[in-house]
């Protein structure tokens, strides 16, 4: 089996927490927003057990295709959810919240996911950020920026993740790692316990 077979598409990113145990077998699985499935594909084949949402029902009616619990994979936007509180060991909030309208948008998107996750738990989120690309963008409003790539995007900064982590009553589990890709966008790993 190649590795391709075996994690799928995964994000380099999850996948190196998954390499430092960070996420074990037993753990319960959130991805919130989970599109495709492709951070979840291998949980998945791993008989994980696995629930998620996202708002486009094509999304959510592939994924549901790939589990053995079709009910957990929900067609619901985060802010809505009818996920329990404090039920998962790991959330993963993979470019999900970078498409935020607003400062409220996001504030309730990341509001949602952050209280689905149990205390002790693991918030995984990678995000656009302006952090490095600060000079490259401009301002559209909301915190929405035009961006070199063509996208417009909500962009969180290295000020506002930082308050979020105290606000959030969360510690880093790392330290906050950006990728600039040639000034083109700036995606952020924002990796969070929870207290």
């Amino acid at each position: 089996m190649t590795l391709q077979q075996q994690f799928g598409n995964t994000d380099i990113y999850l996948f190196d927490q998954l390499l430092r145990g960070n996420i074990r077998p037993g753990m319960k699985i959130f991805d919130a927003g989970c599109g495709g499935g492709r951070n979840i594909f291998y949980f998945l084949r791993e008989g994980y057990d696995v629930y998620a949402c996202d708002k486009e029902p094509e999304a959510v009616m592939y994924v549901q295709g790939l589990s053995q619990a079709p009910e957990q994979i929900r067609c619901e936007p985060l802010e809505e959810m009818s996920f329990p509180s404090s039920f998962a060991d790991v959330v993963i909030s993979c470019a999900v919240l970078h498409f935020a309208e607003d400062d409220t948008e996001f504030a309730g998107m990341l509001s949602a996911s952050w209280r689905v996750l149990t205390p002790g738990g693991l918030f995984f989120c990678r995000l656009a950020t302006s952090i490095g690309i600060e000079k490259q963008m401009e301002p559209a409003g909301e915190n929405r920026y035009h961006l070199p790539d063509g996208s417009t995007r909500y962009l969180a900064n290295e000020k506002m993740l930082l308050e979020w982590t105290r606000r959030l009553g969360g510690s880093l589990v790392d330290p906050l790692k950006t990728t600039v890709v040639q000034g083109q966008r700036a995606m952020t790993t924002w990796v969070l316990q929870k207290h």
